[in-house]
């Protein structure tokens, strides 16, 4: 399978839809939601930066080095972020999940999980990855955080990365699963997911 080819993935509490144009308006209404460019460690776009990030991002998808993904929660249909495959190396068999941004009102719900379950599920058993990476500013301990209890282990600390866009350098965390934690991790994300709905239904 082509590792940038297009595709729906759908869960229970989120569908990855491939990214379009037609979500412009929906992405934008779900990045006001907390404004969520305003944190300066991150790379999320504005609302007026919105087309040209889908722009961008659809055109490393023409390129094979990118998979995009517009997030929607299925309770209410509602658009809530975007999510992608990126930095991918079909011939290494890794990628890397990554320019992730969920709306505010999306945190701390079964969304991300789910998103990530949906993700590593289709990287390890339909593309056969031996390694997926997620790569987060030194200073995002939230994001840092995150990944760790994905089940995800830090690799390294890339120093002096990549100019940032307030003029300063960025220190790169790297993680990454490998193909033979992805059955414990498989595990544990779904039962994460059980004890949300668990807890979501007393």
């Amino acid at each position: 399978m082509t590792f940038s080819r297009p595709l729906t993935l759908t869960g229970k509490h989120v569908t990855l839809e491939p990214l379009s144009e037609k979500h412009h308006d929906g992405l934008c209404s779900a990045v006001e939601d907390g404004r969520m460019w305003t944190t300066w460690f991150t790379r999320i776009p504005s609302p007026d930066q919105m087309a040209a990030e889908i722009q961008k991002r659809l055109e490393l998808s023409e390129q094979g080095t990118m998979l995009p993904w517009t997030i929607r929660r299925n309770d209410t249909g509602a658009i809530c972020g975007m999510t992608t495959f990126c930095n991918i190396r079909a011939d290494h068999r890794r990628l890397e999940i990554g320019s992730t941004w969920l709306a505010k009102s999306a945190q701390r719900t079964p969304i991300n999980t789910e998103a990530k379950l949906l993700q590593l599920t289709h990287a390890f058993e339909a593309l056969d990855c031996i390694a997926v990476e997620f790569r987060t500013h030194w200073h995002n301990h939230v994001s840092r955080a995150a990944v760790t209890r994905l089940g995800a282990k830090q690799d390294g600390v890339l120093r002096n990365h990549d100019p940032w866009r307030d003029g300063t350098m960025r220190d790169l965390v790297v993680f990454s699963i490998i193909e033979s934690e992805w059955p414990t991790v498989r595990l544990s994300l779904r039962e994460k997911l059980t004890r949300a709905q668990t807890v979501a239904s007393t």
